[in-house]
């Protein structure tokens, strides 16, 4: 069972009583329809590739449909973390593909009639210690051409230290976003495939993908899955797997103007959208590590308690939560998942989806088709970037090995991490499963497979259900 966003239940899909069996050969097969796999998919098909997309589940279902639908160019402290890590012409170059993917989106939108809302980003300071790290935003970003602001006076119902704001963001249904994007790549001839999970890519030419649904073999394959479903290139050790909460709540009027972000910790989101029975208010935060032993109930109901202080008269419509991959170096990727490769990858997005996804699809067009951007140096898949990243991804991944070592000692001991008697074992890299009790599933703390109460699989990297070990 998983928690459903707002965005899913305004755009509820009915299963298909079977599916058909695939087959054939593309120029592309897309793994994921996602932001990421129906950009992609559509900027090959307009430009006359045949392109296939194959989605284990349905659209938005994914964590696009999950999002807070922020598109914005200000993202809490990330230009930060990027400029404390790489040179200044990086972060230039990441804040340039944040803006190409902000402009993509909105004359989309326009073009084919997709709402949106026209609002400032903000990223606010509770501490002293906040105020530090979002002014060193502020200088960041006005250093890589955003016009950023310092505004002192917050209109929030609680004391900030100020924040620094950015004009004219925008948001947005992501789900409204995902159905436009796969009816004009339907136009341009693109075959999309729900309810066919990839378990495969064998390395042949033509590629041949297997799925659930049967097997397609296609020229080039773009793994669009957040973290790649394929262990090829060590991606799930050069990422960790994040988990946050998202409430929605019906309010009398619209209760904040911009679309907000906390530097300090526990993590706030907030932000507004509009409802048939009229204003809502968007609360998220409370983040955390995948299957981190933690309790997730408790997590959603500290959002819940703090924003009924705050807003006493806010109505709970929907609770949900999504995820999303940080790279050890702070970067996003796109590129061939090996020099050379004729598999492609985009992820790493570090919960800036919306902008990152496009940049990500603009930069593998750009590749597949012959093409070139400038900008595209912070997207790349293999370079020397990764070297900053280095200390933090040793440190994490000895803590996927203490995890993996916990995990079946535990399991041996007897402990609480049985159930009915059975250990369950990710499919991915053999870790002991944790179980989430706030969306009743199974979830991996080493790379962030997540599995539903029967075991088959919610999210990958794993593409096969849990094996039960008595």
């Amino acid at each position: 069972m998983t928690l459903t966003s707002l965005w899913q239940d305004r755009h509820p899909r009915t299963p298909p009583a079977s599916v058909a069996a695939i087959g054939g050969r593309y120029d592309v097969a897309v793994v994921g329809a996602g932001l990421t796999g129906l950009t992609t998919a559509l900027l090959l098909g307009r430009a006359g590739r045949s392109v296939v997309v194959l989605e284990a589940g349905h659209i938005g279902s994914g964590t696009t449909g999950r999002s807070t639908a922020k598109i914005s160019c200000l993202q809490g402290t990330q230009l930060s973390s990027i400029a404390s890590k790489h040179r200044a012409s990086v972060v230039g170059h990441y804040v340039q593909a944040q803006l190409e993917g902000l402009a993509w989106l909105a004359r989309f939108c326009a073009e084919h009639a997709v709402p949106t809302q026209t609002r400032d980003a903000v990223t606010y300071a509770n501490t002293a210690e906040g105020e530090l790290r979002v002014r060193n935003e502020l200088e960041v970003g006005r250093s890589a051409g955003l016009p950023c602001e310092w505004d002192a006076d917050l209109p929030l119902p609680f004391r900030t230290r100020g924040g620094v704001r950015l004009a004219g963001q925008l948001q947005v249904d992501p789900v409204e976003l995902l159905d436009a994007l796969a009816l004009e790549a339907a136009a341009h001839g693109v075959h999309l495939v729900e309810q066919a999970r990839v378990t495969k890519v064998s390395d042949s030419d033509p590629l041949r993908v297997t799925t659930t649904a049967g097997e397609t073999k296609a020229a080039k394959v773009v793994l669009a899955t957040n973290m790649p479903i394929l262990d090829r290139g060590g991606f799930f050790a050069r990422m960790e797997p994040a988990r946050s909460y998202s409430l929605a709540f019906r309010t009398p009027t619209r209760y904040v103007d911009a679309m907000y972000l906390s530097a300090d910790r526990p993590s706030r989101s907030l932000r507004d959208a509009g409802s048939d029975d009229g204003p809502m208010l968007l609360v998220g935060g409370n983040g955390h590590k995948v299957g981190a032993a933690v309790d997730t109930r408790r997590r959603v109901e500290e959002l819940r308690t703090w924003t009924h202080e705050l807003w006493p008269d806010a109505v709970e419509t929907h609770a949900w939560s999504a995820q999303d991959y940080v790279p050890h170096h702070a970067l996003p990727f796109a590129g061939p998942v090996l020099p050379g490769s004729d598999i492609f990858v985009s992820g790493g997005y570090s919960k800036w989806g919306l902008t990152n996804a496009v940049a990500g699809s603009l930069v593998l067009s750009a590749q597949l088709l012959g093409g070139h951007l400038g900008w595209a140096e912070a997207f790349r898949t293999w370079s020397r970037h990764e070297v900053p990243g280095l200390a933090r991804a040793a440190l994490v991944n000895a803590g996927v090995g203490w995890e993996m070592t916990r995990g079946w000692a535990g399991a041996l001991a007897g402990r609480s991490l049985r159930a009915d008697g059975v250990v369950r074992v990710c499919t991915h890299l053999g870790g002991i499963v944790r179980w989430n009790d706030a969306e009743r599933s199974w979830d991996c703390p080493l790379h962030g497979s997540r599995f539903d109460e029967d075991g088959s699989v919610l999210e990958g990297p794993a593409v096969c259900g849990l094996r039960r070990t008595p």
